[in-house]
């Protein structure tokens, strides 16, 4: 089940929904990036569309066609995998399903140096250089530059961004060489271009499963680095049983158009939450609000 609060600002719609697990001072950075997307232009924009890359969760096998076939065009596949033995298995069938993908493990940071050696070892002689990068192989930063240095794949970060905002990333060349950043959890645009700008390497955008109001932000975000070297994870609107926006924000040839997205009424009344829910998304709103002083 996934929850969001929708809200319309000056200028335009946006999107307040991190996962419901988080604490006060995390989801205050997410509220930090709705409010400037509500009532904030969108930065200049390099681009009216943005490549985006397939998503494909940790699914039985059989199931990965269908995955696939809901991100029309898409040629880059990021794969969730937890070890090697059924990551190889999603790898394989991935290939059968398109040739020629570029693939991307997504890890989340749950292996050890050594797991991470070894399944990475494993991975590299069984499939060659498919890979375009391993997002997150592991969380300590030391272990990420020892393995940097190990590895013939390009390791991106993602969590050691998002858990760590406030740091200093201008060293994050030794152990990284693309960064992941999302709109909402990194606290918006400005906040976006800063970590890029101290970290000095390739961007990612990535969405956190939003619905298209969200994903348009995102999109926006990544229209609006001058140079976006790598497909960005954008479709994940394909993961959700439907958007609230119509027509729903889809990739398209391997593509996603960057536009203000409106919600559309009925679908909103469709998915709408019960009483409750409402009650305890404007409590947490107020709570994060007051304290944080939004």
């Amino acid at each position: 089940m996934r929850e969001a609060a929708i809200f319309r600002g000056s200028e335009g719609w946006s999107e307040f929904s991190p996962f419901l697990e988080y604490e006060k001072l995390e989801a205050s950075t997410w509220l930090r990036a709705a409010l400037e997307g509500a009532n904030t232009p969108w930065p200049h924009l390099f681009r009216r569309s943005v490549a985006v890359n397939a998503t494909l969760p940790s699914v039985p096998v059989e199931k990965v066609a269908g995955v696939l076939h809901n991100f029309e065009g898409c040629t880059t596949v990021k794969i969730k995998v937890n070890d090697f033995l059924s990551g190889a298995e999603l790898v394989e069938e991935t290939l059968n399903v398109i040739p020629n993908a570029k693939i991307r493990l997504d890890v989340n940071g749950s292996w050890s140096l050594e797991d991470a050696l070894l399944y990475l070892y494993d991975f590299n002689l069984r499939f060659g250089n498919v890979f375009e990068y391993i997002e997150q192989p592991c969380l300590d930063i030391e272990d990420l530059a020892a393995l940097k240095s190990e590895i013939p794949m390009k390791i991106a970060v993602d969590e050691s961004i998002r858990k760590n905002l406030g740091s200093d990333f201008s060293q994050l060349e030794k152990s990284a060489d693309v960064v992941i950043i999302k709109w909402a959890p990194t606290g918006g645009f400005a906040a976006s271009h800063e970590i890029a700008r101290q970290a000095g390497l390739p961007v990612v955008v990535s969405s956190a499963l939003d619905t298209g109001i969200g994903i348009s932000h995102s999109l926006a975000l990544a229209a609006s680095f001058e140079k976006l070297d790598f497909a960005c994870g954008l479709g994940t609107v394909a993961l959700l049983e439907s958007d609230i926006c119509n027509p729903a924000l889809l990739p398209r040839g391997g593509f996603m158009s960057v536009e203000q997205r409106e919600p559309n009424f009925a679908l909103v009344e469709k998915y709408k939450a019960s009483e409750e829910r409402e009650n305890w998304w404007k409590n947490r709103v107020t709570q994060i609000w007051k304290e944080w002083n939004l």
